[in-house]
């Protein structure tokens, strides 16, 4: 049987202030804006034939209504910036739990050497991995590892 389209799908989902790249204290996050990211990974996912969602969300709610959503869909991966959601959303990270749609964690600063507050994650334990400290080339990354995954070429 072949795979349907949603299958080949990524969601790239964007937690609590990340609508503000590239003005919100560009010497941690960079210049580079949401919409910017987002054409660039759209561009790139598009030429290896995979099909990009984005959603940047300061809710919660709105986030795990999102995940749950991506299962029904047949998203077959997540990138997950979950920004302050990182420390505090045991929610999301049941739903990513529950949905068992396999996703990266990605932070735009390394969260390690920043407050000791930032260093623990609730969402590390259950992702297939995290990419931090790289600026937005992170979601580069993720992206490429994604499709990798999805053409089945990526390290399971």
């Amino acid at each position: 049987m072949a795979k349907s389209i949603k299958s080949q799908s990524v969601l790239l989902l964007n937690g609590p202030n990340l609508n503000l790249l590239g003005t919100r204290e560009p010497h941690l996050y960079g210049r580079d804006t949401l919409p910017q990211i987002e054409r660039r990974l759209a561009a790139r996912a598009k030429a290896a034939g995979v099909k990009l969602e984005c959603l940047q969300t300061n809710h919660e709610g709105v986030a795990v209504d999102r995940v749950q959503q991506a299962k029904r869909e047949r998203i077959g991966f997540i990138i997950l910036n979950p920004a302050a959601f990182t420390y505090s959303s045991i929610a999301l990270r049941d739903a990513l739990t529950a949905v068992q749609i396999p996703f990266l964690e990605v932070h735009l600063s390394n969260i390690h050497a920043r407050e000791p507050w930032r260093a623990h994650s609730h969402f590390t334990a259950v992702a297939v991995g995290s990419i931090l400290g790289l600026g937005s080339s992170g979601y580069d990354l993720a992206l490429e590892y994604a499709i990798g995954r999805l053409k089945g070429s990526g390290r399971a």
